[in-house]
């Protein structure tokens, strides 16, 4: 059963994708509303897949990216951002990261399990 994780400091965005993604019954979500706490939580939950939103106060997607990188227990994590910036460029600098991939926002809730399946075939 793979494990997601998404990580947005917006409770309706959060609420929408951990529904969304219970479509697809084998996932098991676990849903965190800060950079901090989503660092947290995957050390305990250990996900397959971490999703994280660009745009967050204090801790953002980035800086979350980077410290899950450096971080021995999380550092293998697939990492997907999801963003409103989705210009060309911005996606190029995400997938410079490291990134697995990248969902623009707003998604859509029909398929985002299907998008989330692929990433992790």
């Amino acid at each position: 059963m793979p494990k997601i994780l998404y990580v947005d400091d917006e409770n309706d965005i959060r609420e929408i994708a951990e529904m969304a993604l219970e479509l697809e019954e084998s996932f098991e979500v676990r849903t965190a509303a800060s950079g901090q706490a989503g660092l947290e939580l995957a050390r305990s939950f250990q996900p397959d897949l971490m999703m994280l939103d660009v745009m967050m106060p204090g801790m953002d997607g980035i800086s979350t990216f980077g410290a899950a990188r450096n971080d021995p227990a999380l550092a293998d994590i697939p990492i997907v951002f999801v963003t409103a910036r989705t210009q060309t460029h911005q996606v190029a600098e995400l997938m410079e990261l490291g990134a697995l991939g990248v969902i623009p926002k707003p998604f859509d809730p029909l398929t985002l399990a299907e998008d989330i399946e692929a990433f992790l075939a």
